[in-house]
């Protein structure tokens, strides 16, 4: 973002709501910047809150639906490429799981089976997995490159116990000849929980109507998170039920095609994808909701809005932006 994301069938997320949107930027920012392997995604509304840790002995994982990108997604063939990797490495049936598996369902997608050397997290070792994403928001588009932060959480069984948890995963694409390709993966790496954590993260992690996928909420257990972000959050909770994609970790480190740093590696914003059970990027989202939630944001305190819509106004030049890659999303971040 700129400163001044057959045991089990295949299965991937959501509705996939797009909308459409002339031209390209860069990234998101904090300023004006062999059997087939069990898969999953978002189904029509989001996935309830989980926290990431053992739940009680089972032998079942829970049931997924595919993730597919709206036609009128700005390049959703890029999206549809980014999760069907992180799909393919995070879900397998009994017995075939591993990073020999992985390798074979990346090299069927026809992308580099090296990739998996790179899925951290997204390959634990267990006997069973299946993967939901949550969301798959863009951390950057440009003409020939781009980032797609792919939210999902993964339930992994061991024995006669499943085990929920999940990641984002920051996949960077090229454009080639023959299409989009995969260059790298960057998944999620939050960091231990803080021995202590101060009352504003207590008071995010417990309310309701803000959703934090597992990557965001270990964001905000790490104790990372700076206090006008978390103020935020609660102000915005008031007014509206909330889904956020991306806090700290699975961001890029930069704005997307320049080498300023974004300001969600500092801890200082954080992304909403969905709005009171509406997508940002689904083009039946009343656009009064979404510009409401900018303005909100901006009361907030947030130096820095942007989202699918440019707004006038606001107490700062440049305050509000809007770009290709914030046709999916409402950035919201802080200076301090």
């Amino acid at each position: 973002m700129r400163r001044a994301a057959k045991a089990v069938e295949r299965r991937a997320v959501l509705l996939g709501a797009a909308g459409v949107l002339v031209g390209v930027a860069g990234g998101c920012g904090g300023g004006p910047s062999a059997g087939p392997r069990a898969t999953a995604s978002r189904a029509g509304s989001a996935p309830a809150r989980t926290t990431s840790g053992p739940s009680s002995p089972a032998a079942a994982l829970p049931r997924t639906t595919p993730w597919r990108p709206s036609p009128a997604e700005v390049r959703p063939e890029v999206k549809r490429r980014a999760v069907a990797l992180v799909e393919a490495i995070g879900a397998w049936p009994s017995g075939r799981g591993g990073s020999f598996a992985a390798r074979a369902e990346v090299a069927a997608l026809g992308l580099p089976p090296a990739l998996v050397a790179q899925a951290g997290p997204l390959l634990p070792s267990a006997d069973e997995a299946v993967l939901q994403v949550v969301d798959a928001q863009y951390g950057g588009i440009l003409a020939d490159s781009a980032s797609v932060l792919v939210v999902c959480r993964q339930w992994t069984r061991v024995g006669g116990t499943v085990r929920a948890g999940g990641t984002t995963v920051d996949v960077r694409l090229a454009r080639t000849a023959g299409g989009w390709t995969v260059t790298a993966l960057h998944p999620a790496r939050p960091g231990a929980p803080a021995a202590t954590l101060p009352s504003l993260a207590h008071r995010v992690l417990a309310d309701s109507r803000v959703e934090l996928p597992p990557a965001a909420e270990a964001d905000v257990r790490s104790g990372r998170i700076h206090d006008s972000v978390l103020t935020a959050m609660l102000d915005l909770a008031g007014a509206h039920r909330m889904y956020v994609s991306v806090v700290r970790s699975g961001h890029p480190l930069d704005v997307f095609g320049t080498s300023r740093p974004s300001d969600h590696p500092a801890g200082r914003a954080f992304d909403v994808w969905r709005i009171d059970g509406h997508a940002v990027v689904d083009p039946a989202t009343p656009r009064p909701l979404v510009e409401g939630f900018m303005r909100d944001a901006a009361a907030a305190g947030s130096y820095n809005v942007g989202g699918p819509v440019l707004l006038s106004g606001g107490g700062s030049a440049n305050q509000f932006f809007s770009d290709a890659t914030h046709h999916d999303h409402v950035h919201i971040g802080f200076d301090t």
